[in-house]
């Protein structure tokens, strides 16, 4: 027998990804905070149209399970082919990694949320991949489980920061005590990295808010005006 095994697609994290508004960076850092998330920009790039290809590029790497690879190869023949000069590698592979895993930690939040999910799984574990790469931040939160429901999460829902990798576990109550875990209330405030002095525990800059808490709505007044306005025009478009 001739078995093809076919990416799935995760459809909560493509619905959020198409959701988004193609802003140029000037419009992008006019927004505050949780709305960045709404959008999608890519820095030093200020054409709208290459902008949309990109993004087009992401959505059907997030919608057919396309690799890195493949994206990075998909992008720089677009910009190629508009006369622009490619990008670098490290930077294809943030613009990919960043909001792949923002896509997915959406898709996986609006999973976890569901309230049958919510009632058999009530904990919620941060876990970070632990090797070289890893933050000394983010790593200090390996492993720490705490309710669903608790502020921490407003905060640390992953991705913390460019390039964040971290994930999270969804705990019963019988998991949690099978395996010794401890259930925190405190949100630790610093953190001391072996050899290194004490630092403030705290995302990277652009982070320190939940991406799946916040989404789109028919009722734009309350949105930024770069946002409110991008929407107004795609809904145009539509």
């Amino acid at each position: 027998m001739d078995v093809r095994l076919e990416p799935l697609t995760f459809e909560q994290a493509v619905e959020f990804f198409k959701d988004k508004v193609v802003l140029p960076p000037r419009e992008f850092e006019r927004l505050w905070g949780e709305y960045k998330n709404l959008a999608f920009t890519v820095s030093g790039i200020a054409v709208l149209d290459v902008l949309k290809d990109i993004y087009e590029a992401l959505l059907r790497a997030i919608e057919d399970g396309r690799t890195q690879q493949e994206f990075a190869q998909q992008v720089n023949e677009i910009l190629e082919n508009r006369g622009w000069k490619g990008l670098a590698p490290y930077r294809l592979d943030n613009i990919f990694r960043t909001n792949i895993q923002t896509a997915y930690n959406v898709g996986h939040y609006r999973r976890l949320t569901d309230p049958e999910m919510l009632k058999a799984r009530p904990y919620w574990m941060y876990d970070a991949v632990n090797d070289s790469r890893t933050r000394p931040t983010h790593r200090a939160l390996d492993g720490k489980v705490f309710p669903a429901d608790h502020p921490f999460w407003d905060t640390w829902y992953p991705p913390n920061g460019y390039r964040c990798r971290c994930g999270v576990i969804s705990l019963s109550e019988a998991e949690v005590r099978r395996r010794g875990l401890t259930v925190e209330d405190e949100i630790p405030g610093m953190v001391e990295p072996p050899g290194q002095v004490p630092r403030p525990l705290v995302p990277d800059p652009g982070f320190a808010h939940n991406p799946a808490k916040v989404r789109w709505q028919p009722d734009l007044s309350g949105y930024p005006e770069p946002l409110r306005q991008a929407l107004i025009t795609r809904a145009k478009a539509r």
